[in-house]
């Protein structure tokens, strides 16, 4: 007998402790028969953050994952959806990798990550080449991003770390400030926008975005939770949320 709700598969959700955006964005791209299981990483709200806060603040992250992991693993899901981002690009691809295997080697079962996400969604585009990308990180970790972009054979033509004073901020960040800084990402030497940082919500407007300029614009949080339903062997079209959820 399985899950009566998820009975096709229980997905489950890790996001920060301060993240307020990962959870209810996920819940709009359940399909049916699909559950989510949300697991939070003890973090502390610094007051203010730079590039070194920066680096420490997301390490903890990275150090309280584990025990996320263990915690949610209790339910039994079947596979995970990581919903933090900045940690998941450290290292280039091969840290990357690292980390990824740390999370499946103590869960048991498979994960997404949000730059293997990325990389697998500017691919499932085709023809992506040239990006740039948006942050609410500091200089240091758009470093990062950069050189996993790079590494995974995309050349990144602009990018801005919005600098976001502490991690709750990030979720403050408004569309329209949103749209001016996609303005000045975009132009005819870029093939994709994309937006990194989980708890900066821009899953709609990204969407809208893609409309209007006709070319890919990818939300982490949607690649995300993609790449765990294929993964997962879930193909349903989730429509009204962007090219990627509603056509691969």
């Amino acid at each position: 007998m399985g899950d009566v709700l998820g009975w096709r598969r229980m997905l489950g959700v890790i996001a920060p402790s301060t993240n307020t955006v990962v959870q209810p964005d996920m819940e709009r791209m359940r399909p049916e028969g699909v559950t989510n299981h949300f697991s939070r990483i003890f973090v502390e709200d610094p007051v203010a953050l730079n590039n070194d806060d920066f680096i420490a603040g997301t390490t903890a992250i990275a150090e309280n994952t584990m025990d996320a992991v263990r915690s949610v693993m209790t339910c039994r899901p079947d596979y995970l959806v990581l919903g933090m981002s900045a940690i998941t690009f450290y290292g280039g691809v091969q840290g990357s990798l690292d980390f990824k295997r740390k999370v499946e080697d103590v869960a048991g079962i498979g994960a997404s990550t949000g730059a293997e996400s990325i990389a697998a969604a500017l691919k499932a585009y085709g023809n992506v080449k040239t990006v740039s990308f948006v942050s609410p990180y500091y200089p240091v970790a758009n470093a990062e991003v950069r050189r996993f972009l790079e590494e995974s054979g995309f050349s990144v033509v602009r990018d801005v770390p919005l600098e976001c004073r502490c991690w709750t901020d990030i979720a403050k960040v408004t569309p329209e400030r949103l749209r001016e800084v996609i303005a000045y990402l975009d132009g005819p030497d870029v093939d994709a926008i994309v937006q990194v940082g989980t708890n900066l919500s821009m899953v709609d407007l990204a969407a809208e975005k893609e409309t209007e300029l006709g070319k890919p614009v990818l939300a982490i949080n949607t690649a995300t939770y993609w790449h765990g339903l294929r993964a997962c062997g879930i193909t349903d079209k989730v429509q009204g949320l962007g090219r990627l959820l509603a056509e691969f």
